[in-house]
């Protein structure tokens, strides 16, 4: 506008979060997949999603909250069939608007 200096203004308290990736074994929930589906159908359904990490006996240490949660990507396992001892992994990428972290 009517700066002299040409230069980025600062603004305080406007942030942004970073797309989420989620991993995990395939485990026959398809909960998550049902909630891609619909948003790539149209349905706008933002969830406030919760990630909590767990010590060795299982008692939770601390969390993050994902607020505005929506799924961006899905990514199956491989489908190859090699044989041993590999793990079926499905990764979910989602956009979030707020990330909390909460100490336990």
């Amino acid at each position: 506008g009517n700066d002299k200096e040409n230069h980025v203004r600062k603004i305080p308290n406007v942030n942004s979060a970073n797309d989420v990736t989620l991993k995990r074994g395939i485990i026959g929930d398809l909960r998550l997949f049902e909630w891609l589906k619909t948003t790539r159908e149209g349905t706008y359904e933002p969830r406030t999603v919760t990630v909590t990490l767990l010590d060795e006996a299982r008692s939770p240490v601390c969390s993050w909250v994902l607020r505005g949660s929506q799924p961006k990507k899905w990514t199956g396992p491989t489908l190859a069939a090699k044989g041993g001892t590999d793990v079926a992994i499905e990764q979910m990428d989602l956009v979030v608007e707020r990330i909390d972290f909460l100490s336990l």
